[in-house]
């Protein structure tokens, strides 16, 4: 399981790749675009600007909108053996039929009720069972008459059958789950900081899986986040609470209690993920630290600017979920501190630095007691730092760059005809082509798989640029960097090969 876990985050890693840029066009375009911003800032309202902005916002969005969609995409391509490109196609086409079924199911049966959205789990339930069938059919023979269904072909056909059932299984254990978390949200507005507390345990506990978007609306919008009068209307969720008192001339003092379900998340996002960021950086093989700290760097920038936390998240999750189940229960903590001590800040869109300075800092100490952020997100920081330095180095999680895993140089420039040349040597030294029964690589590494280890000639391979050649299970592995992926097309094409 823990091996299955590790291969499950590093799958991941490509559709995470993305995921910083994403979060920096959705978190500055959606809260400097937001109408309650314009209204305290109308510096901002210049239509040009706005325009902008909302081209950040949306272009952002789109990404993390259908960010499940990605993940089964890239499970799909981690997960796979050979023919990555025909498992992506039939992850996407399990993972719609699999909505589809869902939201057929609802119309047919309860047409009145709320939508389903499975989130992760329904993208990375899809994507292990589409990686299953493909790995286990891509290569079947159906009856002459049924021939051109055969391989790959099929592959497709049966992950969109199987989606069917999957989908017919999450329409009928979805809803319950969602009662529960609606129970568990009743419970939560009542029980005071032990439910603040809660709030934020169960809001990052569920954001591992997508199923935060059913918890914090209840408390945004709704009787849950508090009721108020405020300049002689009745205001009620936190979230509307906290607009209608930043927008009231008269309101002084601290902003009332509905910003404590948002105060919570500066001191994580903006201190205590950016510094688990350093720690998985200092965990890195010392041979790849400079290979990993633009990624590092970028996902960190992301949680403190924005606040968008998935980038860090997901490098984590998988491989160790038992490390995520901490940093949700001192997520949770952080909310029951701040609403302690009082500090009342709200946000537009999440809790980095650009609502930090708009409706902490700006909006004075005297409103929203912004100052103590900093001392408690200080010692969030190092809770963070050295909690993730021991749990990684202590129990050997593989966080990025440890292990063999590996960031994507340029290649070289190389002439077709020297690297076919190459691929001629590699095929020599392999034992030749009766010698050969597989040909794949990895970014860095040629991975072949040979009938008899033995007939290959390792030292030919490294006078052609390998800088080691291992022994494994059922084959070889030259390490080429980069080059390895050029390698293992140029000798695919001449072993006529289909990759």
């Amino acid at each position: 399981m823990f091996k299955s876990l590790q291969k499950v985050g590093k799958a991941f890693m490509l559709p995470i790749a993305m995921l910083p840029a994403a979060g920096l066009l959705l978190g500055i375009g959606s809260a400097l675009s937001n109408e309650a911003t314009i209204l305290a800032y109308p510096i901002l309202n210049i239509p040009a600007l706005q325009v902008i902005f909302k081209i950040m916002s949306a272009a952002g969005n789109v990404i993390f909108g259908n960010l499940s969609l990605l993940l089964c995409v890239g499970l799909c391509i981690g997960l796979a053996k050979k023919d990555k490109g025909v498992a992506a196609l039939a992850g996407v086409v399990g993972f719609l039929v699999m909505n589809g079924t869902i939201a057929a199911m609802l119309n047919v049966f309860h047409p009145d009720g709320n939508a389903i959205d499975t989130g992760v789990i329904g993208a990375v339930v899809m994507g292990l069972i589409t990686v299953f069938l493909h790995n286990k059919y891509q290569n079947i023979q159906l009856p002459q008459v049924l021939g051109f269904f055969g391989g790959s072909r099929f592959v497709p056909i049966v992950t969109s059958l199987s989606a069917i059932i999957v989908g017919g299984m999450f329409y009928l254990i979805w809803p319950p789950l969602q009662n529960v978390l609606v129970s568990t949200g009743n419970l939560i507005a009542e029980a005071g900081p032990i439910g603040t507390f809660f709030y934020g345990f169960l809001m990052r506990l569920c954001g591992a899986v997508g199923l935060h978007h059913m918890i914090y609306p209840m408390f945004w919008y709704s009787e849950l986040g508090g009721s108020e009068i405020v300049n002689g209307v009745q205001v009620v969720g936190a979230q509307k609470i906290f607009f209608a008192q930043l927008a009231d001339p008269n309101h002084v003092g601290l902003y009332t209690e509905g910003t404590r379900f948002f105060a919570g998340r500066f001191a994580t996002m903006m201190f205590a993920l950016p510094a688990a960021c350093l720690a998985m950086y200092h965990c890195v093989d010392k041979d790849k630290k400079s290979k990993f700290a633009g990624l590092f760097l970028g996902v960190a920038l992301t949680s403190f600017i924005t606040g968008i936390t998935e980038p860090i998240e997901f490098m984590f999750l998988f491989v160790s979920p038992a490390l995520y189940v901490a940093h949700a229960f001192l997520d949770g903590v952080s909310f029951l501190v701040a609403d302690v001590l009082n500090i009342s800040i709200g946000n537009t869109f999440s809790g980095g630095l650009i609502d930090f300075l708009l409706f902490g800092v700006l909006q004075g100490n005297a409103r929203t007691n912004w100052i103590l952020v900093i001392p408690v997100g200080c010692i969030w920081a190092a809770i963070y730092y050295f909690l993730f330095k021991f749990a990684i180095l202590k129990f050997n999680i593989m966080t990025p760059g440890r292990g063999d895993d590996e960031i994507e140089e340029p290649a070289p420039m190389e002439t077709q005809s020297s690297m076919h040349d190459d691929a001629l040597l590699i095929i020599d030294a392999l034992g030749g082509e009766e010698n050969i029964e597989d040909v794949d690589a990895c970014i860095t590494r040629l991975r072949v798989g040979v009938k008899d280890s033995s007939k290959v000639n390792k030292e030919v391979l490294k006078r052609i640029g390998a800088t080691a050649v291992l022994d494994v299970k059922g084959g070889i592995q030259a390490i080429y960097g980069a080059k390895a992926i050029l390698y293992k097309n140029a000798v695919n094409d001449i072993l006529g090969h289909d990759d």
